[in-house]
């Protein structure tokens, strides 16, 4: 017996119903592992609202909460994604740079909690001059996936080079980049990155929290630095997206960082050495101490210096 055109369609909606009430049950399930499995630690922040009146001072944050180093020891690069941008900011306030990094190291990066990146370039954009300012948001975003890949520091010569794992993402701004920008490699992790923007590194003011210095990672002179190719290094320097990161360790191996665009501030992102965490982290979660403080570190201590 043959069913009628209504029949197999009526059939073949109950199909869709059916795949799209398992596809949500699997990725409720795989959100709710996620989130058992890495969970946000329990740290306490000062009370604040969204006027910016009712924001703490980051002094009186850092006396009335002090960030331990077993509270420091439990942030991994995907938990602290838990919280919202206020939050970050108080565990950023509560922070040191710690000693410069050295090496390749993993990088991720986040907008701020309920915000796409989307929303957040919309918010900047009318702000930057030059390069930027002629690009469409969708090309934006693509840049940033090819940024935040991860990042080599360069300690002795204070210079550090991001690591680009689909270099043909950058064909959006240039015709064939791979066949006019020839640099050089680095294997890490068992992949191969390309590597491009390079930047100076140096202790510097932090944008937001002035206290104390950042590890400043600045894109303003990239072309003066050896191994810089003007397609598409530019895109990072005062040609292009006038970028300027800076980052605080939150404990050995893993760098909690901020990216801003102009003078605005864009993203968070963090870098993380799995090598580097496991030399450091039996002498941190002991002390509290950084092995080096390579910046100024300001008048204020630290709990776990007290």
């Amino acid at each position: 017996m043959s069913t009628t055109p209504r029949a197999q369609s009526s059939k073949g909606m109950n199909n869709i119903v059916v795949f799209v009430l398992l596809f949500v049950f699997v990725v409720g399930a795989i959100l709710v592992i996620r989130k058992f499995l890495n969970p946000a630690p329990d740290i306490s922040f000062a009370p604040y609202g969204d006027p910016y009146s009712s924001k703490t001072d980051f002094a009186q944050v850092e006396y009335q909460f002090p960030l331990t180093a077993e509270q420091r020891m439990k942030l991994t690069p995907k938990n602290i994604q838990k919280f919202d941008q206020e939050q970050v900011d108080q565990i950023y306030a509560r922070l040191t740079a710690g000693p410069i990094p050295d090496g390749p190291h993993d990088g991720d990066l986040f907008f701020p909690k309920g915000i796409t990146g989307r929303a957040r370039l919309a918010e900047i954009l009318g702000k930057v001059k030059g390069l930027a300012a002629g690009l469409e948001l969708e090309k934006l975003t693509i840049l940033g996936r090819a940024l935040w890949k991860g990042k080599v520091f360069y300690r002795d010569q204070r210079v550090l080079r991001n690591r680009i794992d689909h270099l043909e993402l950058l064909a959006e701004f240039f015709p064939n980049p791979a066949e006019e920008a020839k640099v050089r490699e680095i294997s890490a992790n068992g992949k191969t990155d390309q590597l491009y923007f390079p930047a100076k590194l140096y202790c510097g003011q932090s944008l937001m929290d002035s206290r104390r210095e950042s590890i400043i990672i600045d894109y303003a002179f990239t072309d003066e630095i050896e191994g810089y190719h003007e397609i598409p290094d530019k895109l990072a320097g005062r040609e292009g997206f006038l970028i300027r990161d800076e980052v605080r360790m939150v404990r050995p191996g893993f760098y909690l960082g901020r990216a801003y665009m102009g003078d605005g501030f864009l993203l968070n992102f963090t870098v993380y050495n799995d090598a580097a965490a496991k030399a450091g982290s039996d002498a941190f979660a002991k002390t509290g101490k950084p092995a080096a403080e390579d910046c100024w570190v300001g008048p204020q201590k630290l709990a776990a210096n007290q």
